[in-house]
């Protein structure tokens, strides 16, 4: 069997409402609760992969990328530019409104409300 990630944890503030948040700017369902007491708010991010968004008095932001083909990476910028949330294309500035990515043709950050900075990368 090869080795692939099933799921990582991703602290919040409020679990649920990053877990809608990540969710409504990916375009991705949020699955019913989970764990003990329903303690994870889980996004499904492919057939192998979920985040389980959890709650915790002081979260430390992870850094979390994702590549996606151009036209999931439109839709993204535009629930981003729709939304109104901050983007750039570099990790220090992620709210210079900029996706000419270094290491790819199209790309971009954006935070969460608990300092999660999400990264999104697009071949073309």
């Amino acid at each position: 069997m090869t080795v692939t990630l099933n799921h990582t944890i991703v602290p919040a503030v409020d679990h649920r409402a990053a877990a809608r948040f990540f969710a409504d700017v990916m375009g991705l369902p949020i699955l019913p609760p989970a764990g003990r007491d329903g303690h994870f708010a889980p996004v499904r991010v492919n057939d192998q992969l979920t985040l389980d968004f959890v709650s915790v008095p002081a979260p430390e932001g992870h850094h979390l990328a994702f590549d996606v083909d151009p036209d999931t990476f439109d839709a993204i910028l535009t629930r981003l530019r729709d939304g109104g949330v901050p983007y750039g294309n570099d990790p220090r500035t992620p709210d210079n409104g900029r996706v000419d990515h270094p290491l790819c043709a199209r790309g971009l950050f954006f935070r969460d409300d608990s300092g999660n900075l999400y990264e999104v990368m697009s071949p073309a």
